[in-house]
């Protein structure tokens, strides 16, 4: 499978499952999976302990100077065989995920210099083929010239109840309404920031899984990674 060695971009709206199906996609072609976003929450992370973040508000300029002090790393864990991010030499795979990074990654996301210094580490990564990346500008920013580009929607609601459960499966206490308000928020912050905006990539195939199963997106990804490795 790995003859022919592809990019393969995922881009689409917060949880559509795109990283789901980017790990499983990965792990079924031996490719590397880099989870863009993880980065971005890396970042808003290292700017709420730091105190860069405070009541909720930011300084742009604060933000691009504290870039160079944040070392981003993707290891892969033995256990799972998927990479998981590291920030500054520690993993922070679960402490990204809480809902208040998730209330502050979309805005910290939208910062030019923020985003250009990550772009180029995404790149990096991308370099010899065989990775699978998911994010919002993959396909039309980062790698605008991946074999195959898929982007991901949902209805609004089931995006929210899958959310929900995952994060109620995590033992994590929040309301299926903070849950809707902050997919409703980022959405809007994603499709409207100035740099790189979330849109879908002109070749890119659409995957509506909103009355898919796990196990049919999945399959529904392969067929079309298939055709383009030409197995």
């Amino acid at each position: 499978m790995t003859a022919n060695r592809i990019t393969i971009a995922i881009d689409g709206y917060s949880s559509c499952g795109k990283s789901t199906i980017a790990k499983g996609l990965a792990k079924k072609l031996k490719y590397l999976y880099i989870d863009s976003g993880a980065m971005y929450r890396a970042v808003t992370l290292y700017c709420m302990q730091n105190n860069i973040i405070r009541d909720n508000k930011f300084n742009e300029q604060e933000v691009a100077a504290a870039m160079d002090k944040i070392h981003l790393e993707f290891k892969v864990n033995p256990a799972t065989r998927l990479s998981e991010i590291h920030l500054n030499g520690k993993n922070v795979e679960k402490e990204i995920r809480q809902m208040d990074v998730s209330n502050h990654v979309s805005p910290i996301s939208a910062l030019k210099g923020g985003r250009e210094k990550i772009v180029e580490i995404q790149r990096e990564y991308g370099k010899e083929k065989g990775i699978v990346m998911d994010g919002r500008d993959i396909g039309t920013n980062v790698f605008p010239d991946a074999e195959l580009k898929i982007f991901m929607t949902a209805d609004e609601n089931v995006r929210a109840q899958r959310r929900w459960k995952e994060l109620a499966a995590k033992e994590m206490n929040v309301s299926i309404e903070e849950v809707k308000k902050n997919i409703k928020q980022r959405d809007n912050e994603d499709t409207h920031r100035l740099h790189n905006p979330l849109c879908k990539a002109e070749d890119a195939i659409v995957l509506d899984n909103t009355n898919m199963t796990m196990y049919e997106q999945l399959g529904f990804a392969m067929k079309m990674a298939k055709e383009k490795i030409g197995l």
